[in-house]
Parts: structure tokens; C-alpha cells; sequence
């Protein structure tokens, strides 16, 4: 099934979320949320995907039309910080509908 939209979801170490949101918008994405997060854990899982975990984080929310999905990913996955072993993770979610919200006349 097809999707026009596509979320895609970034999970940083704290103070990275910018660059990666800098890298998102030259490879054509309008915008983004960055949210602060905290990664959680077992005691006894010391390494997640063979990195040790940071629990600081942010996340980075966007939204892109379908087509632009691959490229955005590719631009993110060359930021500098993002080089380093155990830095973050991405990943997509299809997003069939959304809506805004507000009377664009009005603001």
C-alpha cells in the first residue's frame, strides 16, 4: 500500500537533534519536534545493538512526503555526530492521513 507521508523518527544523543534536524531540511524537509528524552533499561543490559547506552536523548519527529524519504535519511546519516558508534538510531513509520489543526486565514 502506498502512503504519501512519511515519519520519520530519530533518536540522538542529547544535543545532536539540531544538526540532524540542519542536515533534514537541506535535503528538503520543512521542518521538525524535537522532544527531550530518556532511554530506559535493565540493570543487566549493559549494551543495546552492541553500544553501551547514553539515557540522555532527544528525539526528532518528521514528517516528509514519501518521496522524499530516502534522501532525507541518506543526508542524516552523514552528520558528523552521527559517526560515532552508539550515537543514535532511525527509523520510518508510513503515514496514511494527518491533519493541521487551526484556521490558516486566521493566523
Amino acid at each position: 500500500m502506498h502512503t504519501p507521508h512519511t515519519l520519520i523518527t530519530c533518536i540522538v544523543n542529547k544535543g545532536t537533534a539540531e544538526e540532524v534536524m540542519d542536515a533534514a531540511r537541506a535535503a528538503g524537509a520543512t521542518g521538525g519536534t524535537i522532544l527531550p528524552a530518556r532511554g530506559t533499561g535493565k540493570e543487566e543490559d549493559v549494551r543495546f545493538f552492541g553500544y553501551p547506552l547514553v539515557p540522555e536523548k532527544d528525539m526528532l519527529l518528521v514528517l516528509v512526503g514519501a518521496g522524499l524519504t530516502g534522501k532525507v535519511l541518506e543526508a542524516i546519516k552523514e552528520v558528523p555526530s552521527l559517526k560515532e558508534p552508539g550515537s543514535g538510531i532511525a527509523f520510518c513509520v508510513d503515514v496514511e492521513r494527518f491533519m493541521t489543526f487551526g484556521d490558516p486565514e486566521t493566523l
